[in-house]
């Protein structure tokens, strides 16, 4: 677990009565939540209690119906994709998406070159642009000697340090990360989140994080928000939410999953 956000940290994300329905089925209902500075926090629910919603009204892919999102001050509510990532908002999703015929160099030059703006012409090509930017990131994830391997040949795992390495070349303050840890095996599971954990504290990056793996919940985060049914039910600590009947009556059945802190929830 990361170095838990002291609760004097400012928050770099304040959501306020964020609504969002499909059909007259609310999807996200009044959900309020903030993010502090420097601080890794989970948001946990069933299949279909609207997670995936809410982070895409977080970054700008979905508008919500009402509520507002602010970002250090600002209202991003509004805003698109590109203007909502301009503004320091990252994204990790549960597929892994690279260019399989680049070098895994020139994927974060890649995203390097458009953080900087700086279009390719016919005569550069991006293994030329921001060399010793993506080896100090690629480093950073623990990639660094596969830097001039093809991006199509890497193990799943690797693929998901070269996302995040990616996410962090556009220097965000705040990272949304959808299921990080989906369809790795729980070793490593458990080094991508402790490679997070390390980032956060080094660089006072913000994360907030879907995940069905309790152990890397339980194990990671340093606050925990549970949705059910589009409504946001308890947040807190892992030990208010282990303890938490109404957590464990509509989220795990009785909260025999939690017994020991920790267990696999798909």
């Amino acid at each position: 677990m990361s170095t838990p956000a002291s609760v004097s940290s400012p928050s770099v994300l304040q959501v306020d009565s964020l609504c969002k329905s499909f059909g007259g089925v609310d999807a996200v209902d009044k959900v309020s939540f903030f993010v502090r500075q420097g601080e890794l926090l989970a948001l946990i629910g069933p299949n279909g209690a609207g997670k995936t919603t809410c982070f895409n009204m977080l970054n700008g892919q979905l508008k919500p119906d009402s509520g507002t999102v602010i970002l250090n001050g600002e209202n991003i509510t509004a805003l698109h994709p590109r203007q909502v990532w301009r503004r320091g908002v990252g994204r990790t999703f549960q597929i892994t998406a690279t260019y399989s015929s680049m070098t895994v160099s020139e994927n974060v030059q890649m995203a390097l070159i458009s953080k900087h703006r700086k279009g390719l012409s016919l005569f550069s090509s991006a293994s030329k642009l921001y060399c010793d930017e993506a080896l100090a990131l690629l480093e950073l994830v623990g990639m660094q000697s596969q830097a001039q391997r093809s991006a199509g040949i890497l193990a799943y795992g690797d693929l998901k340090r070269l996302e995040l390495a990616i996410a962090l070349a556009h220097e965000p303050v705040l990272l949304l990360m959808d299921e990080p840890t989906a369809g790795m095996a729980p070793g490593e599971r458990a080094e991508l989140m402790e490679l997070t954990a390390e980032i956060v504290v080094e660089r006072g990056l913000s994360v907030l994080f879907t995940e069905h793996d309790m152990d890397v919940v339980f194990g990671h985060s340093d606050r925990i928000m549970v949705l059910n049914r589009g409504q946001l039910i308890a947040q807190g600590d892992a030990d208010s939410i282990r303890n938490n009947e109404q957590v464990q009556d509509v989220y795990l059945g009785g909260g025999s999953m939690f017994a020991t802190g920790a267990a696999n929830h798909a």
